[in-house]
Protein backbone atom coordinates (compact mmCIF):
# COMPACT_ATOMS: atom_id res chain seq x y z
CA UNK A 1 0.00 0.00 0.00
CA UNK A 2 1.25 3.46 -0.84
CA UNK A 3 0.37 6.72 0.84
CA UNK A 4 1.99 8.95 -1.77
CA UNK A 5 0.80 9.27 -5.31
CA UNK A 6 3.01 10.88 -7.94
CA UNK A 7 4.63 14.11 -6.82
CA UNK A 8 5.28 14.34 -3.08
CA UNK A 9 3.85 17.88 -3.10
CA UNK A 10 0.41 16.54 -4.05
CA UNK A 11 -2.18 15.51 -1.50
CA UNK A 12 -1.34 11.99 -0.29
CA UNK A 13 -3.76 9.15 -1.05
CA UNK A 14 -4.05 5.62 0.22
CA UNK A 15 -3.71 3.17 -2.62
CA UNK A 16 -3.21 -0.53 -3.13
CA UNK A 17 -3.61 -3.16 -5.80
CA UNK A 18 -7.38 -2.45 -5.92
CA UNK A 19 -6.89 1.28 -6.47
CA UNK A 20 -7.42 4.16 -4.11
CA UNK A 21 -9.03 3.62 -0.71
CA UNK A 22 -12.11 5.81 -0.56
CA UNK A 23 -14.85 6.66 1.89
CA UNK A 24 -18.35 5.90 0.62
CA UNK A 25 -21.36 7.67 2.13
CA UNK A 26 -24.94 6.71 1.31
CA UNK A 27 -27.73 9.04 2.46
CA UNK A 28 -31.24 7.61 2.78
CA UNK A 29 -34.53 8.32 4.48
CA UNK A 30 -34.45 6.65 7.92
CA UNK A 31 -37.33 4.37 6.86
CA UNK A 32 -35.10 2.99 4.08
CA UNK A 33 -32.17 2.06 6.34
CA UNK A 34 -33.05 -1.64 6.53
CA UNK A 35 -33.32 -1.86 2.72
CA UNK A 36 -29.97 -0.11 2.35
CA UNK A 37 -28.30 -2.52 4.77
CA UNK A 38 -29.73 -5.47 2.80
CA UNK A 39 -28.38 -3.85 -0.37
CA UNK A 40 -24.91 -3.51 1.14
CA UNK A 41 -25.02 -7.10 2.39
CA UNK A 42 -25.54 -8.26 -1.20
CA UNK A 43 -22.18 -6.83 -2.29
CA UNK A 44 -19.40 -9.39 -2.74
CA UNK A 45 -16.77 -7.68 -0.56
CA UNK A 46 -17.14 -7.22 3.20
CA UNK A 47 -18.63 -3.91 4.35
CA UNK A 48 -18.44 -2.65 7.91
CA UNK A 49 -20.99 0.17 7.86
CA UNK A 50 -21.00 3.08 10.25
CA UNK A 51 -24.53 4.41 10.69
CA UNK A 52 -25.17 8.09 11.44
CA UNK A 53 -28.82 8.36 12.48
CA UNK A 54 -30.72 11.47 11.52
CA UNK A 55 -32.66 12.87 8.58
CA UNK A 56 -31.24 11.76 6.29
CA UNK A 57 -29.58 8.72 7.78
CA UNK A 58 -26.04 8.36 6.45
CA UNK A 59 -24.19 5.06 6.18
CA UNK A 60 -20.44 5.29 5.62
CA UNK A 61 -17.86 2.60 4.86
CA UNK A 62 -14.42 2.28 3.28
CA UNK A 63 -14.01 0.66 -0.13
CA UNK A 64 -11.36 0.27 -2.77
CA UNK A 65 -12.02 2.28 -5.93
CA UNK A 66 -12.14 -0.89 -8.05
CA UNK A 67 -15.26 -1.97 -6.10
CA UNK A 68 -17.22 1.24 -6.73
CA UNK A 69 -18.97 -0.05 -9.89
CA UNK A 70 -20.39 -2.94 -7.85
CA UNK A 71 -21.56 -0.58 -5.10
CA UNK A 72 -23.21 1.73 -7.65
CA UNK A 73 -24.89 -1.20 -9.41
CA UNK A 74 -26.27 -2.55 -6.12
CA UNK A 75 -27.59 0.88 -5.13
CA UNK A 76 -29.42 1.16 -8.46
CA UNK A 77 -30.68 -2.46 -8.32
CA UNK A 78 -32.29 -1.82 -4.92
CA UNK A 79 -34.07 1.26 -6.28
CA UNK A 80 -32.03 3.95 -4.58
CA UNK A 81 -31.29 7.21 -6.38
CA UNK A 82 -27.67 7.38 -7.57
CA UNK A 83 -27.48 10.87 -6.03
CA UNK A 84 -27.60 9.31 -2.54
CA UNK A 85 -24.03 8.02 -3.03
CA UNK A 86 -20.98 10.19 -2.31
CA UNK A 87 -17.36 9.12 -2.64
CA UNK A 88 -14.38 10.94 -1.12
CA UNK A 89 -10.67 10.19 -0.81
CA UNK A 90 -10.18 8.40 2.52
CA UNK A 91 -7.59 10.85 3.84
CA UNK A 92 -9.88 13.77 3.02
CA UNK A 93 -12.76 12.03 4.82
CA UNK A 94 -10.82 11.35 8.01
CA UNK A 95 -9.19 14.80 8.07
CA UNK A 96 -12.56 16.45 8.74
Amino acid sequence: MSVWHGNAAETPILSGSDGELVSVAVSVDPRSLEDLLECLASITFPINPEIHHGVPTVVTFPAWASHLPEVKAAIRAYGFDAQCLQVRAMLAAIAV
